[in-house]
């Protein structure tokens, strides 16, 4: 806390000492500093008048009032100590600056009291008799009773709009408070943290993202979010925190008030189905502590086995005579005939990219699958139709059992049976909240066919692209997502028939064969058959088979 010194030249030495306490609780308070001001003005002009000389001035920035443990309060107990100096007065301007507690307050008394320190103010006069004790008392209790009903009434008008759907607290990162027509101050996006979060959201709900791990890495490695904490490092507590606020599906809860899950008025960065898998694998515990060993060095550290035993590669850097420093891959298996046989990682990455390129589907098989994709699209939008009434008849029905339960609540008296009901209408509301979001979107794609479609096949048509970008994240996703199994790799003979994954085994052929013309011979029964009319008789059925 900051300290002003005053001292007034020409003052006689025999003049009593006074020093000057003032305390503001608010940071509002703080930043416009009328408050501070005030208080000294006022308490320097009652040391004028009593002629006293105020060597120092206590400001108490944004501490409560009910609060004991006071930094610049301790300062000016060291300071009266420090000055041996029995009598010395503590002006304050108003018993309220003082305490807003009356533990507080005449715990504060005695401390000052017993290192001889004597409490003044030009609103009150502190004496020792009963009808000072009782006046300084009943002033004490006002300012506690103003303080707890301030906080009274500030809670009930934060919880009151909390219950319309609006957050009240700091905003979470990813969002900041705006001025909003017919809102107030309403959360919004801030970029880029809310675009950043959000890839990380639908990341891990989609499978992406296999673990915590993975999307602290992923937090970690964009400098926008990482510069947040020191040294770039996002600890798991964060993501975590990440995970589970239900403020990024556009909803908000406070259950030490009472208010369960609820819709919010600020939009989310996901829907609520992404959120409410996010926790199912949370639940599922999807936390794997992040291999140290796999790098952006050796991208394919892991994945890639030995050709000869199956058991992955390791990687290493090696270093020449030279001092020159150049990056190996090898198996560490000691029982297989290519031990610490190192292969060199451009040459097996390079292998790898002319594997990729062979994945990569043709346009041909592209443009067939775009018209499958086209006629299921259209099937599911008439399907979707369906889907609406069914929605809206499960969400009344859910209504109709969470108000039973509500009814059997109120009736119920043992706790864990009350405990019971408020889960399940807990459940209810969840399912129900899902059901209506699903409801609102059903029938209304987030983007037309052709766009969607064209950001689902823009992956697998640019493998080698996502791969030569050099980021970590894309090279183990594209890995991920392409093959269903770890690649065997020979020195000598290179990479094995690789498994593929679903996708890519569909657009690699299986499913999608490249058509071409027929050719006009070659089919069996190359004998012409010879046509019979309606006139003429069936042919017998016991005639000898042709050679």
């Amino acid at each position: 806390m900051s300290v002003e010194q005053f001292s007034i030249a020409g003052q006689n030495s025999s003049q009593t000492k006074a020093v000057i306490y003032c305390r503001v609780s608010s940071a509002k308070q703080v930043e416009e500093g009328h408050g501070l001001d005030s208080q000294a003005t006022r308490c320097r002009e009652y040391a004028a008048r009593k002629n006293y000389e105020v060597v120092q001035v206590f400001h108490e920035k944004g501490v409560s009032g009910g609060l004991m443990d006071r930094p610049s309060f301790n300062k000016l107990i060291t300071f009266i100590k420090a000055s041996r100096q029995d009598g010395m007065v503590v002006i304050i301007d108003d018993i309220s600056r003082f305490a807003r507690d009356i533990e507080s307050h005449w715990t504060l008394r005695r401390t000052l009291k017993d290192i001889g320190g004597k409490l003044e103010s030009p609103s009150i006069t502190f004496g020792e008799d009963s009808d000072s004790v009782l006046i300084e008392n009943l002033l004490a209790s006002v300012s506690q009773h103003q303080r707890q009903k301030n906080r009274e009434q500030t809670t009930n008008r934060m919880r009151a709009r909390t219950m319309n759907g609006y957050w009240c607290f700091p905003a979470p990162p990813g969002f900041r408070y705006q001025q909003v027509s017919g809102h107030g101050k309403l959360l919004v996006r801030d970029e880029p943290l809310a675009s950043i979060i959000q890839e990380a959201l639908e990341g891990f709900a989609s499978g992406r993202f296999q673990s915590q791990s993975e999307v602290k890495s992923f937090l970690e490695s964009e400098p926008a979010f990482a510069s947040r904490f020191p040294n770039g490092f996002v600890r798991y507590e964060e993501v975590i925190r990440l995970l589970t606020r239900p403020h990024y599906a556009g909803y908000i809860e406070v259950p030490r008030w009472g208010i369960r899950l609820q819709e919010a008025k600020h939009e989310g960065l996901i829907s609520f189905s992404p959120y409410t898998r996010i926790q199912e694998r949370i639940r599922e515990g999807a936390r794997v502590t992040a291999r140290k060993d796999i790098n952006e060095d050796f991208p394919l550290r892991g994945f890639v086995t030995c050709g000869d035993c199956e058991k992955p590669l390791t990687s290493c850097w090696s270093k020449s005579k030279t001092g020159k420093k150049h990056p190996y891959y090898m198996c560490f298996n000691k029982e297989c005939g290519s031990y610490r046989k190192s292969i060199r990682r451009d040459q097996l990455e390079g292998d790898f990219t002319d594997l990729l390129e062979t994945v990569r589907p043709s346009e041909t098989k592209v443009s067939i699958a775009a018209k499958m994709f086209a006629t299921i699209w259209d099937a599911r939008m008439e399907k979707a139709q369906e889907h609406a009434a069914l929605y809206a008849a499960k969400i009344k029905d859910l209504e109709t059992q969470s108000a039973k339960l509500l009814d059997r609540l109120v009736e119920a008296e043992n706790a864990s049976i009350i405990k019971a009901y408020e889960k399940r209408i807990s459940d209810l509301d969840e399912e129900r909240l899902i059901l209506t979001e699903k409801a609102a979107r059903v029938g209304q794609p987030r983007a037309p066919f052709e766009q969607m479609f064209e950001l689902a096949m823009q992956f697998p048509a640019s493998l080698c692209k996502f791969w030569e970008t050099g980021r970590f994240e894309l090279q183990r996703l594209v890995l991920k997502l392409t093959f269903s199994e770890r690649l065997p790799y020979d020195r000598n003979l290179g990479f094995r028939t690789p498994e593929l994954s679903f996708p890519f085994r569909a657009l690699g052929g299986n499913f999608v064969p490249d058509c071409n013309m027929a050719e006009p011979m070659g089919f069996e029964p190359t004998r012409p058959f010879r046509a019979y009319s309606l006139s003429r008789g069936a042919p017998s059925t016991t005639r000898p088979q042709l050679h």
